[in-house]
């Protein structure tokens, strides 16, 4: 048995197993596998673009030695950024929306970056977490501002990387591709690379009820009504981001906060993989897929973080009394897939 040695920790980025899921997978006819993001150094797929992104920067010439990094994130494009600077010796300043679990905001902290967080306002405020990150980018010398949203970076991190390992992985088997859709770098840079191997490969987008995505795909115009607040981190826009390719998307699947919650914590109890609460989102549209796939399918389903990052969320008992069993909104758009049930515990006074 031979042992891999790393020069830094960015080495480590990249090269995540895929899993075959079974007890949670038991009632579809495909073969049904989980692309583990979680296992990067940064416990997520955000390390990829953080890495690719900074290093083209360099290569470039717009980031030089003791140059800042700026960025408006969710938590883990932060985290991937934040670890990279450290190696790196870049400053890191990252804005972030009020709904960022405090797991992500403290590691945030511990790795050395400056975090502001941001009301929940129009990009027309300069306030808005995104807007807050363009205007600090502009005005500041020898700084990258990441722009993970539009930034051509992030789909061709995906392309260089993660695409080419699920081809490799599945010996070119895969006939699905489930991603949730954010900013739109993932399931973009990963579906170009496949659909180039295989155009007859379907890629299914996950998208939030309270995200515009998934109707945008659909109709072609950008639908205010549609914005509501949501609690899943990671996936759906009240923007559209410029990284989402809809033409490489073959369609969106729905899914709300509970359903995602309940199967992220399915995921745990019956597979052992903890994973964070978009991974729980992935699962559900699987299986609001599955009347859709055959035996001899093979689905690749994307899990883009760790659950180490919403202990104080959906791993937490008070949380989820707060924000998910007792909070109608949580249910919002008919659940079509209703993992089983966990046992609650009754809160002490």
């Amino acid at each position: 048995m031979s042992l891999q040695t790393c020069n830094t920790i960015l080495d480590a980025i990249g090269s995540t197993p895929l899993v075959r899921l079974n007890h949670v997978a038991d009632a579809i006819s495909a073969t049904v596998y989980a692309k583990i993001e979680g296992l990067n150094p940064g416990l997520s797929s955000k390390d990829r673009i953080a890495l690719f992104m900074i290093e083209q920067a360099e290569q470039q010439g717009i980031l030089t030695e003791g140059g800042t990094v700026i960025e408006a994130t969710s938590g883990n494009t932060g985290f991937g950024i934040a670890m990279v600077c450290a190696v790196k010796g870049y400053n890191c300043v990252l804005f972030t929306k009020k709904k960022t679990s405090e797991e992500k905001l403290r590691a945030l902290e511990a790795m050395g970056a400056t975090v502001h967080i941001c009301p929940s306002v129009g990009l027309e405020d300069p306030r808005n977490y995104i807007t807050a990150a363009r205007l600090l980018g502009e005005r500041t010398p020898n700084s990258l501002y990441m722009n993970q949203n539009y930034g051509g970076g992030n789909p061709d991190a995906h392309y260089a990387m993660t695409g080419p390992e699920i081809w490799q992985q599945t010996q070119g088997k895969i006939t699905h591709l489930v991603c949730c859709v954010g900013t739109g770098g993932t399931i973009s840079g990963i579906a170009r690379y496949l659909k180039e191997q295989n155009p007859a490969i379907r890629i299914i987008g996950v998208d939030a009820y309270g995200s515009v995505l998934g109707t945008y795909h659909e109709t072609g115009k950008f639908e205010p009504r549609e914005i509501k607040s949501y609690n899943v981190e990671g996936l759906g826009k009240s923007i559209i981001p410029g990284n989402v390719d809809f033409a490489l998307i073959d369609r969106f699947i729905k899914v709300n906060d509970y359903e995602s919650a309940m199967a992220a914590r399915r995921l745990a109890k019956e597979e052992g993989l903890f994973v964070g609460y978009s991974s729980g989102s992935a699962l559900c549209a699987v299986h609001k897929l599955k009347d859709e796939l055959c035996e001899g399918d093979v689905v690749v389903s994307l899990f883009s973080d760790h659950g180490t990052k919403y202990l104080s969320k959906i791993y937490n008992e008070d949380w989820m009394e707060d924000n998910i069993y007792n909070n109608p909104a949580s249910k919002r758009g008919s659940v079509q897939y209703m993992p089983q049930e966990v046992v609650k515990k009754k809160k002490t006074a």
